[in-house]
C-alpha cells in the first residue's frame, strides 16, 4: 500500500497491544506516526520499536483531555508537516457487572474516553489539517457494539455510540475526510485477558476460524481503510471476528 508513504498518522492508546499493532503496520508501509498513552515509559519503548523518531514520536496524556489532544495534533504538523490519518483506539472498560449497577461516574468515564474523545480528537484533526487538505479516520469499536454483551453492558454501549458516531460524521465529513470503523471480537492482548486468559482454547472454539485474533489482524484492516483502496468506503463498520458473530456469539 505505497498510499501510506509520507503520510503522518496519530494512533492513540498505542504504547501496546491493537494500537501499537496498527502504529507498526502504518510504519511499515512508509507512515509516520505519533503515538498516545497516559505512561511516558512504555510509549518511550513503543517508539524504539517503531524506529526512533524518524518514524515514530509520543505524546503522553490521557485521550480524553482536551489540551492533551491539541497538543498531539500540533506535534504531528509540527514534526512532521501534515495530519493525513487518525486512528481512535483508546478505550477502557474499568467495570464488569449487570449494566444496572455501574455507579453513574464510571458510566460517563467509559463514555467519555470510548465515545466523546473520539469526536473531539477528530475535531482537532478536522481543524488542524484535514478539513483544508483531507485525512482519512478509523475508529476502533468492538463487537460488543453490536448486541448484548452481559458483564460489559457499558463498554458495549459505548462502543455501540461510536458505530453510530462513524456513521454520522462519514456522512457529515465527506468528501474531504472519510471515517470508518473496525469491529473487533476477542483479540489477544492485555486489555482482553480477562476474556480468554486459562481457558483460550475453549474460547475459540467457538470461532469459525477456530483462533482468536491478534494485532495484526486488526492492523492490516486498519491500513486498508486508512489508505486510498478505500477511496469510496466512508462511514462503514467492518467486523474483524474470525467468524464469530456468523454463529450467533459476540
Amino acid at each position: 500500500m505505497n498510499s501510506l508513504k509520507d503520510r503522518v498518522a496519530i494512533v492513540t492508546g498505542a504504547s501496546r497491544g491493537i494500537g501499537l499493532g496498527i502504529a507498526r503496520t502504518l510504519v511499515d508501509r512508509g507512515a509516520k506516526v505519533v503515538i498516545t498513552a497516559r505512561k511516558p515509559e512504555p510509549l518511550a519503548e513503543a517508539v524504539a520499536e517503531l524506529g526512533g523518531p524518524d518514524h515514530a514520536v509520543a505524546v503522553p496524556g490521557k485521550a480524553d483531555d482536551a489540551a492533551h489532544q491539541a497538543e498531539t495534533v500540533a506535534k504531528a504538523v509540527e514534526t512532521f508537516g501534515s495530519l493525513d490519518m487518525l486512528v481512535n483506539n483508546t478505550g477502557i472498560n474499568p467495570v464488569y457487572g449487570p449494566t444496572l449497577d455501574i455507579e453513574a461516574e464510571a458510566a460517563a468515564k467509559i463514555l467519555a474516553v470510548n465515545v466523546l474523545a473520539p469526536l473531539a480528537w477528530t475535531r482537532q484533526a478536522r481543524d488542524a489539517w484535514m478539513g483544508e487538505h483531507g485525512g482519512s479516520v478509523v475508529n476502533v469499536a468492538s463487537v460488543a457494539g453490536l448486541g448484548a454483551s452481559p458483564g460489559i453492558g457499558m463498554y458495549g454501549i459505548s462502543k455501540a455510540a461510536l458505530i453510530r458516531l462513524t456513521v454520522e460524521l462519514g456522512a457529515e465529513l465527506g468528501p474531504g475526510i472519510r471515517v470508518n470503523a473496525v469491529a473487533p471480537a476477542v483479540v489477544k492482548t492485555k486489555f482482553a485477558t480477562a476474556l480468554y486468559e486459562g481457558r483460550e482454547e475453549e474460547v475459540s472454539a467457538a470461532y469459525p476460524m477456530k483462533r482468536l485474533g491478534v494485532p495484526d489482524d486488526i492492523a492490516s484492516a486498519v491500513a486498508f481503510l486508512l489508505s486510498d483502496e478505500a477511496s469510496w468506503i466512508t462511514g462503514q463498520t467492518m467486523v474483524l471476528d474470525g467468524g464469530r458473530t456468523l454463529v450467533g456469539g459476540l
